[in-house]
């Protein structure tokens, strides 16, 4: 196999396998996660057909007007639900804005489950009907996939297998399709997304139509992300590093501009953000702080997190 970024494990061992493979993928994905934070996932559960649906009803959404597509746009929402025209978000160190536009689709809850207010309603698209119906489709699969590598995370952790079970059931996760379009002009200062870190607890990307992912390992040097076949990548977001003291990594990661030859070729992404219920409490296991790891975080709920972190990168007022 040629070199990788980053590890790449089987989750397969961990839903299927015998007490030993699962013993063994919960330590290869704990070494990864502590070490750089990122991982590719083979045998992941999401299928091929509607990873491939979705990215084809992307592609068409954001191929309408800006016109149609801005009808799409839900103010006082914080882009949670629906379209984020071209050049709003940034990343929360920059003023600038990154090269994208995105559409979102969120949890969606039984009524009578959760205050109504948490959940605000899915956006339809009249232009294209089956795009809301495949992303929630695909939402509901990334979460059970999901679940699993939090189980795993939760054992590597000590906390069992079920600590954040209740704590996603019904969470805040979001599914994002973001269009980096073509560039046509020298980019002021912005690449497609400045460098960052995720808010979440984990991400989970099912690849990306162009390249330019890259990630900043310990040693302070960018490595590209080229996911293959099949493949999908998963990073520590801020939240589990947080809730972990530092001992997780929630790592630093961009996505460039292509080479000025390829500045035609627009980029479509699909990450899922796995989020918590905004009454989690962030603060520090208690057993992740020691003499030599101090404690880094005041207490924090998730919601609150979640609502400081909207408003450093420009979605929240």
């Amino acid at each position: 196999m040629k070199n990788r970024a980053i590890p790449l494990v089987d989750l397969a061992k961990f839903t299927h396998g015998t007490p030993e493979q699962r013993t063994e993928f919960v330590a290869e994905l704990g070494k990864a996660f502590h070490e750089i934070g990122f991982v590719g996932v083979i045998n992941h559960g999401i299928p091929k057909q509607l990873i491939d649906d979705f990215y084809r009803s992307s592609r068409a959404f954001f191929d309408l007007s800006d016109e149609v597509k801005r009808k799409y746009e839900v103010p006082g929402l914080a882009g949670q639900r629906g379209y984020t025209s071209f050049g709003k978000e940034h990343a929360k160190q920059s003023k600038v804005a990154d090269l994208k536009e995105f559409f979102q689709i969120g949890q969606e809850a039984a009524v009578g489950e959760v205050p109504a207010e948490h959940y605000p309603p899915n956006v339809e698209v009249a232009e294209q009907p089956e795009f809301l119906r495949l992303g929630k489709e695909l939402y509901r699969s990334l979460e059970k996939s999901g679940g699993q590598l939090l189980k795993a995370i939760s054992i590597h952790l000590g906390l069992g297998d079920s600590y954040f079970e209740k704590h996603i059931h019904l969470g805040n996760s979001i599914l994002r399709a973001i269009f980096y379009p073509p560039i046509t002009q020298e980019p002021a200062s912005a690449i497609r997304a400045e460098q960052h870190e995720d808010i979440n607890l984990i991400t989970l990307l099912v690849g990306a139509s162009a390249g330019g992912l890259q990630v900043l390992t310990m040693d302070n040097e960018w490595l590209e992300v080229v996911p293959e076949q099949d493949e999908i990548v998963i990073n520590v977001g801020d939240m589990l590093q947080r809730l972990t003291n530092n001992y997780l990594k929630s790592t630093t990661h961009r996505v460039v501009n292509p080479p000025r030859a390829e500045w035609h070729t627009p980029r479509l992404s699909i990450p899922f953000f796995l989020h918590p219920r905004s009454d989690m409490d962030l603060s520090c296991l208690p057993s992740t702080v020691t003499a030599e790891d101090p404690l880094a975080y005041e207490p924090i709920t998730a919601g609150e997190y979640l609502n400081e972190r909207l408003r450093e990168i420009g979605l929240k007022k």
